[in-house]
């Protein structure tokens, strides 16, 4: 069901139909912000990105082949604005400035802390994976980087969450 809407907006939007274009924005606004967070840790610079991600869709939406991979598609426009604000921000900011993420929606604050300790590396492919729902292939296409990749960074962030929790929690593995 949700499909079907996602492709019908998709095809209005395509013809330059604002309505239905809001519509989807406000669709996948959550899955925006979850992936954005993942790779900025910063509200205002995930705010920028969510933004500047919007726009980009709108501008570019008839360059969208098959309507199908709407969020795919945004998806890798969302990542790549976030790489290049990031890329900003690191040469006026250190990364030791960033502040932690306010509570905005009721997305579990305690796994969003234990994933911030991840490398990003790891970081972005289990939000990918967990939070959104994208399978391993698609996950390889978005980050154009090879399915065996996705799959042992998967692994090792896992094991990694693994080793933190029970170093916390004071139990063995």
């Amino acid at each position: 069901m949700q499909d079907n809407k996602t492709e019908y907006l998709v095809k209005k939007a395509k013809n330059r139909e604002p309505d239905a274009f809001s519509q989807l924005m406000l669709l996948y606004k959550k899955d925006m912000y979850r992936v954005a967070l993942a790779i900025l840790m910063n509200d205002e610079d995930t705010a920028d990105a969510i933004q500047d991600t919007i726009l980009t869709c709108w501008e570019k939406i008839h360059s969208l082949r098959q309507t199908e991979y709407f969020k795919t598609w945004m998806t890798r426009i969302l990542i790549n604005k976030c790489y290049d604000i990031r890329k900003k921000r690191v040469s006026t900011i250190s990364l030791d400035e960033y502040e932690e993420p306010a509570q905005e929606d009721n997305y579990n604050l305690e796994l969003k802390e234990a994933l911030s300790t991840l490398n990003e590396k790891y970081r972005i492919v289990l939000t990918l994976f967990y939070s959104e729902g994208y399978h391993i292939d698609e996950i390889a296409k978005i980050l154009k980087i090879p399915k065996s990749t996705v799959q042992t960074r998967l692994q090792r962030g896992r094991e990694t969450l693994a080793k933190d929790y029970y170093k916390e929690n004071g139990r063995r593995k």
